[in-house]
């Protein structure tokens, strides 16, 4: 489990071909000093299991499902990625839930910038856009971003200065393909109203005499 908040911006190596998916290797600007192999990372917002540590290179292993649901179907080698280590059950959740599993592929469909913030429209898949709200939560490459504005497929972003330069959004153009994660309330709340609906949770007279009252 994620916050989205990125510790640092990292720089993708190289793939290595392995039995059913790919070795990823990732290089960080500023050594992880408690990192060691076995620890869940965020790598643009996919969840991944490091495999081995050399110096300030990591690695990790990442299936073909993985690969196809993800950016790093076409990623390529020296492409900047946002990095967060799994959270401590001590630390603040400074941004919210992020599960670390791509739920779709978003394009850039616009960046403008109003002399303070940046702003940074996304077109989003057809199955997950009604997800989405106007001040709601969304995961855009592993960053716990809010909605400004939707409209139809689309979402609007305001990007901070912080924010900005913190992470690999400034490097991004228009036209790019960036990993979405639906809000895991969103999901639980679609779930209930699908499933949970079905089920009668009012309490009756009827219903306290057949729990013995």
């Amino acid at each position: 489990m994620f916050t989205g908040l990125i510790e640092q911006v990292g720089e993708l190596q190289s793939f290595q071909n392995i039995s059913g998916g790919k070795r990823i290797i990732i290089s960080m600007h500023e050594i992880f000093d408690d990192l060691k192999v076995m620890d869940s990372v965020s790598i643009n917002g996919v969840c991944l299991t490091v495999t081995e540590i050399s110096g300030k290179e990591f690695s990790v292993e990442a299936v073909g499902t993985t690969l196809e649901k993800s950016t790093f179907s076409k990623i390529l080698p020296r492409t900047k990625v946002n990095l967060e280590r799994a959270m401590k059950l001590s630390d603040r959740l400074g941004g919210h839930i992020v599960q670390g599993h791509v739920n779709g592929i978003g394009s850039i469909h616009k960046i403008t910038n109003n002399g303070k913030n940046w702003f940074i429209e996304i077109k989003l898949p057809a199955d997950i856009a009604h997800y989405f709200i106007s001040e709601g939560s969304i995961a855009i490459d592993g960053i716990s971003l809010t909605v400004a504005e939707k409209k139809n497929d689309i979402v609007t972003i305001s990007i901070i200065p912080f924010t900005w330069q913190h992470t690999n959004l400034h490097y991004k153009k228009i036209g790019e393909n960036v990993n979405i994660e639906i809000d895991i309330i969103s999901k639980y709340v679609e779930n209930f109203l699908i499933k949970g609906a079905k089920t009668p949770l009012a309490l009756s007279e009827e219903r306290l005499k057949e729990l013995g009252y």
